[in-house]
């Protein structure tokens, strides 16, 4: 079975293709726009929404009247590919909603009173976005885009599979962007071996059951300082100056910096870790609820626990492996790695605790991976008939557990 998969490459338009990538930009967008409000008008006068063919036959109609005909400088499937991103954007809201996974609605309220997680308009001044399904090609270092010509681009990795279609990114700060997907066969299954379970800190980024420590990069912490002086001179500029825009770039810029830097890393962690274990197992964290706990929010931020393990889950499904998510509410640093026993005392300034049932002396990172890459998700946990985690069933083969992570700490050392 054919699998997908994209690559992005920098994107060098001479003066004349940023204009014309600027009227796709802009034109794109305002028709996602135009279309969203007709979707909200709708639902609030009849009580029903409208379907994309409806919004299609909007757009249709707006090209031919006078006040919207210059919507055809713009590539027609350009808008027709705004108008399914607006569809699919509603189609995500009303999935969460029935999942109840929806934004909590902590904090200040949405301006238009809708629910967090419904969709919002656009601006021109967050990164844009266009999209070609088809009729573009690719020579050289080259790729034909409709209505833009021949865009040079820096193909720094070779193309892989056959390309279906092609989106064009613009930064904050200037930079463009093309992103090729494409459609290749699944390379021949074969896993590397052994098995390693992950338990994620701040502290330390992660811990490795095998005794291994990655220290956190914290690269926002080490730009704060540069942040927060371009933010304040930011806000001194004034509104529609030279200045303003200057400044503003300048913030950009270094949020950009951060966002590379912590993508960089992250990458080469994921890549590194699916390459040497054939079976990953890592908690399965609440992000958005730890989030809550404002004297943790920034480092939790800085981190990117979420995007970690949505890389690895793709990387090891690429090399033949599997990705395992434990339960969060599984005892992980609580639990002692050698008898089981629960220590329910431990608090989080406790580092290294010794266990009262058998004495051992665990470092808690260390302890909390070992028990994550031992932990026996068959069996190990009840199901409830809504399909979620219910609560930890009993495991009668503890002995068997017990001589695996003896193992395990043995090989620790």
């Amino acid at each position: 079975m054919k699998t997908k998969k994209a690559c992005k490459y920098s994107a060098k338009p001479s003066e004349e293709q940023q204009s014309a990538l600027a009227i796709q930009f802009g034109h794109a967008r305002f028709v996602y726009n135009a279309a969203l409000a007709a979707r909200k008008a709708a639902y609030k006068e009849t009580g029903k929404g409208i379907s994309y063919n409806d919004t299609a036959q909007m757009l249709y109609c707006w090209k031919r009247t006078e006040p919207l005909s210059w919507l055809k400088q713009a590539d027609s499937q350009v808008l027709q590919q705004a108008l399914k991103d607006l569809d699919r954007a509603y189609k995500n809201f009303f999935r969460m909603q029935a999942e109840g996974t929806l934004p909590k609605g902590n904090g200040k309220p949405r301006k238009d009173g809708m629910p967090k997680g419904y969709p919002t308009y656009k601006s021109k001044f967050e990164e844009q976005s266009i999209r070609y399904p088809q009729r573009f090609e690719i020579k050289g270092n080259h790729i034909y885009l409709p209505k833009v010509g021949w865009l040079q681009v820096i193909f720094h990795r070779p193309l892989e599979g056959k390309a279906k279609n092609v989106t064009v990114s613009r930064t904050k700060t200037g930079k463009y962007f093309v992103s090729i997907q494409c459609e290749v066969e699944p390379p021949e299954p074969n896993p590397p071996g052994g098995m390693v379970g992950i338990d994620l800190g701040l502290t330390h980024f992660a811990i490795l059951s095998n005794g291994e420590k990655i220290d956190h990069p914290q690269y926002l912490r080490k730009t704060e300082r540069q942040l927060k002086r371009a933010q304040r001179v930011l806000s001194r500029r004034k509104k529609g100056s030279a200045g303003r825009e200057k400044a503003r770039k300048r913030v950009a810029l270094l949020h950009e910096k951060i966002a590379n830097q912590r993508a960089d890393f992250l990458h080469k962690l994921s890549c590194r870790i699916a390459s040497e274990f054939g079976h990953i197992k890592i908690e399965n964290l609440n992000v958005a609820g730890m989030l809550r706990n404002h004297s943790l929010a920034k480092s939790i931020s800085d981190s990117g626990w979420g995007e970690f393990g949505r890389q690895l889950g793709y990387k090891s499904e690429w090399r033949g492996g599997v990705t395992e998510k434990i339960d969060r509410f599984y005892p992980s640093s609580k639990t002692c790695s050698i008898c089981g026993l629960v220590n329910q005392d431990l608090e989080l300034h406790h580092r290294f605790w010794t266990c009262t049932g058998c004495g051992t002396e665990h470092d808690r990172d260390v302890n909390a991976a070992v028990n994550i890459e031992c932990f026996d998700t068959q069996g190990a946990w009840g199901i409830n008939a809504g399909g979620e985690n219910g609560s930890p069933v009993s495991n009668n083969d503890r002995q068997s557990l017990r001589n695996r992570k003896e193992a395990q700490v043995f090989r620790l050392g």
